[in-house]
């Protein structure tokens, strides 16, 4: 008893004890006072360190003179062995460099892993420097700057207050965590103030009124006694400098470029947390050596970026409310519109498609939001820093529903399944923000309706939902998700449309004393007790009684029809409400009366109460968003909108407005700086186009009722009205001189107008002059600067017309469908724009996607560019100084180099791009659709063109010119793009595809009359010449195909693949003959099980998976579905009736399904009769079925059954056991019939006894044992030889004449880990899995042999790079057991086998001379073994612990390096480092020539998923080592080993899964988890991306010349041939 008190009190102490040792350190901690510096008892001083008193500081200061910094220096504490134990992650140090000196600070931190950490900087380091203990960083003093030279300080040098984040150097140089600061060494000539640490952010310029920092936010002002002075009036950045060596807003997407940041701070802050995302003004030179240090420490590429600010438009027909989610906090109003986020100020461009949902954790400081649609991704976002944290994908689509928890750790949302079934899911988010990845918590299927869904504030595992008829309470436990519905009672019919707990955010209660009020579309207001889970009080919110004076009246409780209320949000002290009425109340918590409300446009769709309780935010269904002050009762309108799409705009370029017509039926005109809608007009018609004055405070809109409208902004008045058009009005525009005025309409008319005179009158009208239609609106007409011209596409489509701008009088028309002699095709004009005068140009758009720069004066093509967009160009616009052109197709906006012609392109619109211009002074341009996007145009004045280039997120080397980017400079998700190449312009083309995919099912065709043979592998179908071997690829899938068909006449053949993300499955048709896909189908859900061709070829027959076991039946003229049936259980096969065209059979789980085809004119009726499988046979499924030429149909069940039906009486008049397994091929030939199992056994029955439809006898003629599961199978009409696919990846010749099979095709039937050429490119070795390596002869990609080992994996392989004097050359793999295997070819047997590892073995190479094999292990454990003796000669350990993904031995004489030897070698590891060799294996020498480190954010629980560690030597030159990784950025790193620097990095768009370097054209190629396949030019940038396989890449690699390529995904190997770029 007294041992335990006596533990008891012990460890109560200490933990006493360590909570103090923390606890004293907050706020911060005065190092000189702390450790009583001037005493010298607790820290030691060396050399001429003294006192005195500054002047500028008024106060004393330390002063260290000496030069030598080992012997004049302050250390703190006394001796290095002693320790300050400071824990706080900023350290401050005042102090002011001597001017035209050095000097030198050394900190030694110490992390939890163990390791102290040394950290120095001095302006006498050249440049930065890393080792595993050591980081060297140069240091600038003031603007003392010119390339390459950081020196002593200058004799302007000021006191400098320098902020550095501990916590955030060790994670991203070393990836470490910082625990404390154990010691620091002030050394030679500076002069020092004083040092302190601390956990919160200080702000120079204010300093604390009292001792001690604010803590509440994390920010504070400088304590008092470490603040410098500033005279009276006086500014302190005039005095002092200011350095913060912190994680900078962004840190992690922008690869951490800004490692020293300077910083001011403002006295008129708004809020300490909005300080590290606000724009700061410096001086010059602080800017440079800013900028010079950031070169220096990470070398970084300045790339565009593209964002916008939004002006959106509602979507009430999808959503309750123009914006579904709404937040509001003291700084900003957050929400939501079409593909972005925005912010009062900032804006997210996120996505393409719209964002239905948004939510805050409880401090406003992570953001997350969901997206519309089929593709309903989750994005999280850090709201300070405006970058996407994670981006992750659960639900199949219809997301409607977020909510965070408090703290951020739990996201839950509320949307579809594949099913389209209600699915919740719950998120763990708690790691998000330091770099994890998000994980699901539980999920759970819901048959409830569910309006909105929330998570508790004092529990982050409670939720709770409302929908129609139901309040749920929901709990997170043990995995599983779980609810609990509220008794309703009589309230169990109501519709409730939102949910909100009682007291806000505060948690000083119990959860069961909490109060959920929900509210509902019939007025009602539940009151729930949350903890007994029952109805506390009911209460129904009425109209105002109109009493006899007029007089209104406050809202009460009675009977009659209520208060729709569609959102409702509580504070501590009130209740606010939003409602159909379009009123914002508010309310006593018991709702008795009402003592606030605002009346709005349209209904109340969304209510956020702030966390002060002092301002209300509301949405509004008509795109209104404000807010109301509840002190002064004042409401603020943030932001109107558009309720519906926008068609076109005009800019006025002297007052910097905007208007803009929408389908809504407004004009609307906007300031460009506030971004504020100035003025509102409301037409009875749609205003179809707009066009502004040049310089008066006049436009003119018209409209698809043909009236031209011109209305002056500051009176407000109608000017002039004309219907001088009987359709739409596509055209509008003024004279840039402003004297005239033109129009167009649809169905061709022309008008001039007097806009000199107010009433605008008519000069001149013209008919059939303007192609009809109004594809052309809203910008059908052009003028030209000069006022000479107006140009239009017209009178027909095929023709453009320039007029004399002040008659009309035709001056040329231009034939543009001539243009092009070798078109088949007639091209069409679509837009016409002039450039400048001076140019005397006309750009035509044409449809065949073509721009044509046409001459003004003649008529004459000048030039012309093909292939503008994927889809037609809608808008093209020039700017006035005539360098740069912009177009528009479907939702994306190019810039173009007007004379050199490379464009970048930018995303943004999630529909398609009506209208795009610049405005007058060229610093922006405006686009409008779905929303109108203002975008800050970034061409600098004096550029005169562009560099071939990329878009925005390109890999590019040099930053492109022109660009498009916001004031906020939010960068695009890299994600969502990709760069395919043109046709035509490919840099890599599909030269063979090795494998078939055996996870299909009869996705193998052959016709032995044609010759035609067609197969599947991975999304690609194969097309084979059977005597020739050569390959035609035909691509348009990219899932998985799943089956094949082929029509009777062998002209047509039919493949389906399973959708993505939920979206249907894709059915194409080819034709035989070009390869060209003719027509494709969407309809199944799932995948597709099977497919048919009818007899007569008349009818197309396809059948969905499990998912939708549905029949459809189409046309093969038009591919129009006919008719379609549905079944009860999952479908396997089908068939058509070879004798009766209307009569066809399918098979399932539940039986046999008879069909028959009824016809009635142009409709297909198709009829089914279900027949159950004969009771002896038992109970089964039926799996494969065929029919023979006399309506004897046969069907196969997974008992390895076959049953014998007769079509006519739909009877089973026979079975047999015709195998052990069950049945996938069944397939008649006249009296014989072949079946084939997954027993692997083919077998061919004898079935002529059958004819007679009686019982009878079979006969087994032939059996063979192929080596897997029977897929798929096709023969000759008399079954004497045929094709069969199996699920080991094998298509076999089946001969049974000889009873023989022979090997078509081969491939692995599981993952392919490695695949690598011969030194001559005569043959390849491929590894896998499944324990083989295969070598196969690479001109006709045939196996050769095949070497197996059981019950092992090849993780990898590699050839001898020589051949030896005896036996040919070698190849040898690494398996999973830890052993090499040496195969020799010759003799087809295995030479040697060696085990130097105890683990899995991940790389292996042989030495560039073949002396010795390096190998390498999981355990990060290196061995040099001797492929002679088979004995390890040497294990390296430096990277233990990290399992090495790369091994590359290159020929390199390397005395440049300070080493003599003939070799280099490297190795990379999983923890991102990468050693280099130097090696003399004749002289048995091996040494470190460098140790390469990547800094990195803090790796995520789920290690496993992070990318690889890749490193290799570049062909062009062994010095280079090229190397990706996980990282602050996804991005190509060139280190220089003579450099000691990385000289160059190339950006990236997804994470690199493998790469490979060519030694021809400086080509890389780079694989992804995303299935793209990048091909970069590392001398300029340019990239192609390849989309043909359909799982991610794990191999990529080029021939030894450079020619060929080699692409690995899972199984499917793609064979390319290098064109180059």
């Amino acid at each position: 008893m007294l041992t335990l008190n006596a533990f008891t009190l012990f460890i109560t102490s200490a933990l006493q004890c360590l909570l103090c040792l923390t606890v004293w350190q907050h706020p911060y901690v005065n190092i000189f006072k702390h450790m009583r510096v001037e005493e010298w008892k607790k820290t030691s001083r060396e050399g001429d360190v003294t006192t005195y008193m500054d002047k500028t500081l008024m106060c004393t200061v330390f002063r260290i003179r000496g030069s030598i910094p080992a012997s004049n220096y302050i250390l703190l504490p006394k001796t290095s062995t002693q320790s300050l134990g400071l824990t706080g992650r900023y350290l401050y140090l005042l102090f002011r460099p001597s001017p035209a000196k050095h000097f030198v600070v050394h900190m030694d931190i110490a992390a939890e892993e163990g390791q102290v950490i040394r950290v120095s900087f001095s302006n006498l380091f050249k440049e930065f420097k890393s080792t595993a203990t050591w980081l060297q960083f140069p240091f600038l003093c003031g603007f003392f700057y010119w390339p390459g030279l950081v020196g002593p300080a200058p004799s302007t040098v000021r006191w400098t207050c320098l902020m550095m984040d501990l916590q955030y150097i060790l994670s991203v140089y070393l990836n470490r965590r910082h625990s404390h600061l154990k010691t620091v060494k002030l050394c030679a000539n500076m002069s020092v103030k004083n040092m302190f640490t601390s956990d919160l952010v200080a702000h120079c310029a204010r300093p604390a009124t009292g001792a001690g920092l604010a803590s509440s936010l994390g920010t504070g002002p400088m304590p008092r006694e470490m603040s410098f002075p500033v005279p009276k009036g006086g500014s302190w950045h005039d005095l002092y400098d200011y350095i913060r060596w912190v994680a900078s807003p962004g840190w992690y997407s922008n690869g951490g470029e800004n490692l020293i940041e300077k910083a001011t701070c403002s006295p008129a802050e708004r809020s300490p947390m909005r300080e590290m995302s606000r724009s700061v003004n410096i001086s010059k030179p602080v800017q440079d050596r800013v900028s010079l240090i950031q070169q220096i420490t990470t070398p970084k590429l300045v790339r565009q970026y593209a964002a916008v600010v939004i002006v959106g438009h509602a979507t009430s027909n999808t959503w309750p409310g123009w914006c579904c989610r709404l937040f509001f906090d003291t700084s900003a109003a957050f929400y939501h519109c079409q593909g972005g986020i925005n912010v009062t100020s900032q804006c997210v461009v996120s996505v393409c498609c719209q964002v239905s949902a948004l939510t805050f954790n409880g401090n406003s400081t992570v953001l997350a939001s969901a997206q519309t649609g089929i593709q309903s991704v989750v994005r999280v976002w850090n709201y300070l820093k405006a970058n996407c944290l994670a981006m992750f994908k659960t639900h199949a689509h219809s997301l409607s529903s977020l909510s965070f928890s408090y703290s951020g750790g739990v996201l839950c949302g509320v949307g579809k399944d594949g099913h389209s079934k209600t699915m919740v899911v719950v998120w763990n988010t708690l790691r998000v923000t330091k770099g994890g990845e998000v994980s699901v918590l539980a999920k759970a299927h819901t048959d409830v309706d569910i309006q909105t869904m929330k998570i508790s504030f004092f529990d982050d595992t409670r939720m709770v939902s409302c929908g129609r008829d139901n309040v749920r309470l929901w709990r997170v436990r043990s995995g599983a998700l779980r609810s609990c519905p509220v008794n309703l009672g009589e309230y169990h019919a109501l519709d409730f449309t939102d949910v909100a707990f009682e007291e806000g955010h505060s948690a000083d209660r119990e959860p069961e004393d909490r109060t959920l009020f929900a509210s509902s579309r019939s007025g009602h207001i539940l009151e729930i007790d949350y903890g007994s889970v029952a109805i506390k009080n009911v209460r129904r919110l009425l109209p105002a009684q109109q009493p006899h004076s007029q007089r209104r009246e406050k809202q009460t409780f009675g009977m009659g029809l209520g208060i729709a209320v569609n959102s409702i949000s509580v504070s501590s002290a009130f209740c606010a409400t939003g409602s159909e009425d379009g009123f914002l109340r508010l309310w006593p918590l018991d709702f008795s009366t009402v003592f606030l409300e605002a009346e709005h446009e349209g209904p109340v769709s969304l209510v956020s109460v702030s966390d002060d309780g002092l301002s209300v935010m509301a949405a509004t269904t008509s795109g209104n968003l404000g807010y109301l002050d509840v002190s002064s009762r004042g409401y603020s309108t943030l932001m109107r909108s558009h309720t519906d799409g926008v068609l076109g705009f005009s800019v006025d370029g002297i007052r910097r407005r905007i208007t803009t017509a929408s389908c809504d039926r407004t004009v609307r005109v906007w300031d460009m700086d506030s971004m504020q809608q100035l003025y509102d007009f409301v037409s009875e018609d749609t205003p179809c186009s707009v066009a502004f004055h040049p310089s008066l405070q006049v436009f003119s809109c018209g409209s698809s009722s043909g009236l031209v409208r011109v209305f002056d902004i500051a009176s407000a008045k109608l000017l002039a009205e004309h219907r001088q058009h009987r359709g739409e009005v596509v055209g509008l525009a003024f004279s840039p001189d402003g004297e005239f005025m033109y129009s167009a309409g649809s169905l061709g008319s022309l008008a001039l107008y007097n806009s000199s005179q107010e009433d605008h009158h008519v000069l001149r009208v013209l008919g059939n002059v303007v192609a009809r239609g109004t594809e052309r609106a809203p910008d059908a007409l052009t003028v030209s600067s000069d006022n000479r011209c107006l140009a239009f596409v017209g009178p027909s489509e095929y023709t453009v017309t320039i007029m004399a701008a002040r008659s009309l009088d035709e001056l040329l028309r231009v034939d543009v469908s001539i243009l092009d002699v070798e078109s088949t095709t007639l091209d069409s004009a679509l837009k016409v724009c002039f450039s400048p005068a001076s140019t005397g140009h006309l750009l035509v758009t044409t449809s065949a996607n073509k721009i044509l720069w046409i001459s003004a004066n003649t008529g004459r093509l000048l030039r012309e560019v093909s292939k503008v967009h994927k889809h037609q160009c809608s808008s093209l616009a020039v700017s006035e100084d005539g360098r740069f052109l912009l177009t528009a197709g479907h939702n994306a906006v190019k810039v173009w180099d007007y004379n050199a012609i490379p464009s970048q392109m930018f995303i943004g619109h999630s529909q398609p791009i009506r209208q795009v211009n610049f405005t007058p002074d060229q610093m922006a341009v405006v686009s409008v659709g779905d929303a109108i996007f203002f975008w800050d145009f970034l061409a600098h004045p004096q550029e005169t063109g562009t560099d071939r280039c990329s878009p925005p997120k390109a890999a590019s080397v040099s930053p492109p010119k022109p660009g498009l980017l916001s004031k906020h400079s939010v960068c695009l998700s890299p994600s969502q793009s990709t760069a395919t190449p043109e046709l035509g312009e490919e840099g890599l083309s599909l030269k063979a595809v090795i494998g078939y995919n055996g996870n299909g099912r009869a996705n193998m065709v052959w016709n032995p009359e044609t010759g035609l043979f067609a197969y599947s592998c991975g999304c690609v179908v194969v097309v084979e010449n059977l005597h020739t071997g050569s390959q035609r690829h035909w691509l348009g899938h990219t899932e998985e195909i799943s089956c094949l068909a082929v029509t009777n006449d062998a002209q047509t053949v039919a493949s389906a693949a399973g959708g993505s993300g939920g979206s249907r499955s894709l059915i194409c048709i080819w034709n035989v003959q070009d390869g060209t896909c003719g027509n494709t189908i969407s309809y199944h859900r799932g995948a597709v099980q099977a497919l048919s061709f009818s007899r007569d070829d008349f009818f197309f027959l396809t059948v969905g998976d499990f998912t939708d076991p549905e029949v459809a039946l189409w046309s093969t003229r038009t591919y129009q579905l006919l008719s379609r049936i549905s079944v009860s259980g999952p479908l396997h096969d089908v068939a058509f009736c070879p004798s009766a065209a209307s009569q066809l059979a399918c098979v399932g789980s539940h039986g046999l399904y008879f069909c028959n085809t009824h016809t009635q004119g142009l409709d297909v009726e198709l009829k089914v009769q279900r027949v159950c499988v004969p009771e002896e046979v038992g109970d089964v499924e039926l799996t494969a079925l065929c029919y023979n030429a006399n309506s004897i149909l046969f069907t196969g069940t997974n008992s390895g059954h076959v049953c014998a039906w007769d079509c006519n009486t739909q009877r089973c008049f026979m079975t047999w056991e015709a195998d052990q397994g069950e049945i996938g091929v069944l397939l008649c030939r006249g009296n014989r019939l072949l079946t084939g199992s997954n027993t692997r056994r083919l077998r061919l029955w004898g079935v002529a006894a059958v004819q007679g439809m009686r019982g009878a006898l079979v006969l087994l003629e032939q059996e063979m044992m192929l080596d897997g599961t029977v897929v798929s199978a096709a023969f000759d009409d008399v079954m004497d030889m045929g094709i069969v696919g199996t699920t080991a990846g094998t298509l076999w010749y089946i001969n049974w004449v000889d009873n023989t099979s022979i090997r078509l095709i081969s491939g692995h039937k599981s993952r392919v880990n490695d695949v690598v050429f011969s030194p001559d490119e005569s043959h390849f070795a491929t590894c896998g899995e499944d324990g083989s390596v295969r070598v196969w002869t690479a001109p006709n990609n045939e196996l050769v042999v095949q070497f197996q080992v059981l019950n092992q994996s090849c993780g990898s392989a590699c050839w001898s790079p020589v051949s030896p004097s005896k036996g040919g050359a070698c190849v040898v793999g690494g398996y999973s057991d830890g052993t090499l295997r040496i195969f020799r070819l010759a003799s087809s047997e295995m030479e040697l086998k060696l085990h130097p590892h105890p683990v899995a073995v991940t790389a292996i190479q042989y030495s560039a001379n073949g002396q010795v094999i390096l190998s390498a292990g999981r355990d990060g454990l290196m061995a040099v073994s001797s492929p002679v003796t088979g004995l390890t000669v040497r294990l390296i350990s430096d990277h233990k612990g990290a399992p090495i993904t790369t091994i590359q031995c290159v020929k390199k004489q390397y005395k440049e390096f300070g080493l003599e030897g003939n070799e280099m070698w490297l190795a990379a590891s999983a923890d991102r480092r990468v050693s280099v060799w130097a090696a003399d294996w004749m002289k048995d020498k091996c040494e470190l020539l460098d140790w390469l480190t990547f800094p990195a954010p803090a790796n995520p629980e789920e290690s496993d998923s992070l990318p690889p560690s890749l490193a290799a030597f570049s062909p062009i030159d062994p010095g280079l080592v090229v190397y990706t990784g996980y990282g602050v950025e996804r991005e190509l790193s060139f280190y220089s080993l003579a450099k000691k620097r990385v000289i160059k990095k190339i950006a990236l768009s997804h994470w690199a899964m493998c790469f490979s370097l060519s030694s021809k054209g400086r080509l890389i190629a780079v694989g992804s988890k995303e299935r793209v396949l990048k091909l970069i030019k590392s001398s300029s940038g340019r990239f192609q991306d390849f989309l043909h396989h359909s799982d991610s890449l794990q191999t990529c690699r080029f021939s030894p010349s450079g020619k060929l390529l080699f692409t690995v995904a899972y199984n499917e190997i793609l064979l390319w041939e290098v064109r180059g770029l």
